[in-house]
C-alpha cells in the first residue's frame, strides 16, 4: 500500500511503502516513520505490490477519515495544473482535526426549491456548466434550493461570512445543510447541501449530484499565495469528472466564466431593478483647485442620511492628468494608466507601450500627478460636509458607528444592506478603471455591483466621480447590461493575447532565471525579466502546465504563480 507523505515543513516527492490492515480506503489520513520523524500523509493507492527486496513497514497511526478517493485523483490534476505538489491540495481537502468516526447521516431533505423560474431552470439542467446572470441585489437562495433537488450539492461562496448567511437561510427553510469547515465530518458522512468558502471547493460531498458557485467572478475565490488555484476551475473539473451540472451565479459575467459555459439571464425584466440608480459625476471640466471632491459630490454627501465613500489607495497606479484640459494620461492600446519613465516619456504598466510625455487630447506637455489617500480624504470630507466621518480599511477592527463613512473597498465587504446605507460614492473611480492589471475593468464593474447590492438595488444610489464617463464598465452598470463590458473586454484581451485567449504564469525567486532558461525548448513565450519576475505564456492551461512540469526545479527558492488573479 502506498501513501504520499507530507512533512510539517516539506513535502516528499517519493512514495513510502507501508502495510496495515486498518487502512480501509484511498484518502485515509495516516502517519508514518520517515527518517526518524513521524509525518502525516494520505493513502493514495491500495493493493500495490512492493518492488522485490523492499520490506513493508507498518503505519505508525491511522488518524481517521480523509478526502474522498476522487479528490485524491483531483489533487494530482491540480498539482499539474498549478505547478505545485498534491500534498498542498490534499491538506486543503482534509479536516482541520482528526476525524476517527463519522456521525450518522441525516434523513432531512434539501431546502425546498423556490417558485417560478428557479425551479424551471433547475429542471432543465444537464451535465455541463451554466453561467447564470443574477442582478446584484437578488437572493440566490431559491436557485440553490432548486438545484439541490438533484441530489447532494456543493455550494461555494467567496467568503466565510456569506457562507454562514446562506447556510442559515437554507437551514431555516428545513434543509439538511453542512457548513464547512466546522461541519466537515457531517459533510463527509453525507449531507443534502454542503456550503463553504473558497477552500470548500475541496470539501467532502459524497454522491455529488450538482455544484453551485455564487459570485463566481469574485477575487475571493482565487488564492493569492502559490499555488494560485481558483475555486471555479477546481469545481469545474470536479463536476466534469462526476458528470454533474455546475451553475455559476454572477451579476458580472467575465470572459473567463463565459468560456466555461453558456449564459442564462435570469428574469430579464427584473434585471434593472436589481441595480442601483447610477449617477455619473464628470470631472473633466472641473477646476483643478476643487481637489478631490466635486461640488455635486459635496452637495450629495451633505444631504444624504447615510452614505459610504470608497477610495482605494493601495496597489494602484499613479495617475497623471493634463493640466490644460483635465484628460487622464491613458494608454491608447489597452486603456490603462500611463506613468512617467526614467527617459522622460510615458509608459504603460499593463502592456508596456511607451510614448512621448504629452496629452493625447490637446497635445499639452504639462501633466500633473493626482495623489489620493483615505486618511487625508476623511479630514477634507469632514471640513466640507460639517459631519463626523468614520474611516474603514482592511486593518480596521470595527466599523465606526457613523452615518458617513469613507474607506477602501474593504468597507463594501464589511457592511450589509441591513446597515441602512442607501448611498455609495466612488470618489475617484478612475483609479479602478486604470489600474495596471488587465482585469481592471471587470474588477471595477464588480465593485459597482457590490455597491448596488449594499444599497438594495433601485432603492439606493451609487455615484461615481470620473473623467471617463463613457467607459464600458460604467455604461454596463448604467444600463444594467454586462454585455456592454464583456464585448469590449474580449476585444481588448484578444488583441493583446490575454486570458482566456492564453494561459499565463509568473516566475520569480532566486532560482527563477535558471528555471526560465530551461523553458527555451518548450512551446511557450517568455517575457522579462521585469522587477525580477518573468512571464510565461502559452496557448492553453494544459500546454502551459506541461511545459512548466518538464523543467526540473532548482534547489534555490522558486515561486510559480499560474494565472494569478491580480495580474
Amino acid at each position: 500500500m502506498i501513501t504520499d507523505v507530507a512533512g510539517i515543513d516539506k513535502e516528499f516527492d517519493y512514495v513510502v511503502p507501508v502495510s496495515s490492515e486498518s487502512v480501509v480506503s484511498v484518502g485515509t489520513e495516516v502517519r508514518v516513520e520517515l527518517h526518524g520523524r513521524r509525518v502525516g500523509g494520505w493513502v493514495s493507492e491500495l493493493g500495490v505490490e512492493p518492488p522485490e527486496g523492499l520490506a513493508l513497514r507498518p503505519l505508525s497511526k491511522v488518524r481517521g477519515w480523509g478526502p474522498e478517493p476522487e479528490l485524491v485523483d483531483l489533487a494530482s490534476w491540480a498539482a499539474h495544473r498549478w505547478a505545485s505538489r498534491r500534498g498542498a491540495f490534499l491538506k486543503t481537502a482534509s479536516a482541520e482535526h482528526a476525524v476517527p468516526f463519522l456521525p450518522p447521516p441525516r434523513s432531512r431533505p434539501p431546502a425546498p426549491p423556490g417558485p417560478g423560474w428557479a425551479a424551471e431552470f433547475a429542471s432543465r439542467l444537464q451535465a455541463r456548466t451554466e453561467v447564470v446572470q443574477l442582478p446584484p441585489s437578488s437572493d440566490p437562495t431559491a436557485l440553490v434550493g432548486a438545484v439541490a433537488q438533484l441530489g447532494p450539492t456543493l455550494v461555494i461562496v467567496p467568503s466565510a461570512s456569506r457562507a454562514d448567511v446562506l447556510a442559515g437561510r437554507l437551514s431555516r427553510a428545513g434543509g439538511d445543510v453542512a457548513l464547512l469547515p466546522g461541519d466537515w465530518a457531517r459533510a463527509r458522512a453525507g449531507a443534502a447541501v454542503v456550503v463553504g468558502a473558497r477552500a470548500s471547493a475541496w470539501g467532502p460531498c459524497p454522491g455529488l449530484a450538482a455544484a453551485v458557485v455564487i459570485d463566481a467572478h469574485d477575487e475571493g475565490l482565487s488564492q493569492e499565495g502559490a499555488p494560485t488555484w481558483n475555486a471555479v476551475a477546481v469545481v469545474s473539473e470536479r463536476a466534469a469528472r462526476s458528470s454533474v451540472p455546475l451553475v455559476l451565479i454572477t451579476p458580472c459575467p467575465t470572459p473567463e466564466l463565459l468560456a466555461l459555459g453558456p449564459l442564462t439571464v435570469a428574469e430579464p425584466d427584473r434585471q434593472r431593478s436589481g441595480w442601483a440608480q447610477l449617477e455619473i459625476v464628470d470631472r473633466r471640466g472641473d477646476d483643478p483647485r476643487l481637489g478631490l471632491y466635486s461640488e455635486r459630490l459635496v452637495t450629495l454627501l451633505r444631504s444624504a442620511d447615510r452614505a459610504v465613500c470608497v477610495l482605494n489607495r493601495t496597489g494602484r497606479a499613479r495617475l497623471l492628468a493634463c493640466a490644460a484640459c483635465g484628460e487622464l494620461a491613458r494608454c491608447e492600446r489597452c486603456g490603462s494608466a500611463l506613468s512617467q519613465d526614467d527617459a522622460g516619456g510615458l509608459e504603460c504598466n499593463r502592456c508596456g507601450l511607451v510614448r512621448p510625455e504629452m496629452c493625447a487630447s490637446c497635445t499639452s506637455t504639462l501633466l500633473r500627478r493626482l495623489k489620493v489617500g483615505v486618511s487625508r480624504a476623511r479630514e477634507e470630507l469632514e471640513l466640507l460636509t460639517g459631519r463626523p466621518v468614520g474611516e474603514v480599511t482592511a486593518s480596521t477592527a470595527d466599523v465606526p458607528d457613523s452615518d458617513l463613512l469613507i474607506g477602501t473597498e474593504a468597507v463594501l465587504h464589511r457592511l450589509v444592506p441591513a446597515d441602512g446605507y442607501r448611498n455609495v460614492v466612488f470618489v475617484d473611480f478612475d483609479h479602478e478603471l486604470m489600474a495596471p492589471r488587465f482585469r481592471a475593468a471587470t474588477e471595477a464593474f464588480a465593485l459597482l455591483a457590490l455597491a448596488s447590492r449594499l444599497v438594495g438595488g433601485r432603492q439606493g444610489r451609487v455615484a461615481v466621480q470620473t473623467r471617463q464617463p463613457e467607459h464600458p464598465a460604467i455604461r454596463a452598470a448604467l444600463f444594467a447590461d454586462p454585455r456592454i463590458l464583456v464585448g469590449w473586454d474580449l476585444a481588448m484581451r484578444k488583441s493583446l493575447q490575454l486570458p482566456p485567449y492564453c494561459a499565463l504564469a509568473l516566475v520569480s525567486g532566486e532560482g527563477a532565471g535558471e528555471y526560465v532558461a530551461g523553458l527555451a525548448d518548450q512551446q511557450v513565450e517568455v517575457l522579462g525579466p521585469r522587477d525580477g519576475e518573468w512571464m510565461v505564456k502559452s496557448t492553453t492551461p494544459q500546454s502551459l502546465a506541461s511545459a512548466l512540469a518538464s523543467v526540473p526545479r532548482p534547489a534555490t527558492r522558486l515561486r510559480i504563480a499560474v494565472d494569478p488573479a491580480r495580474l
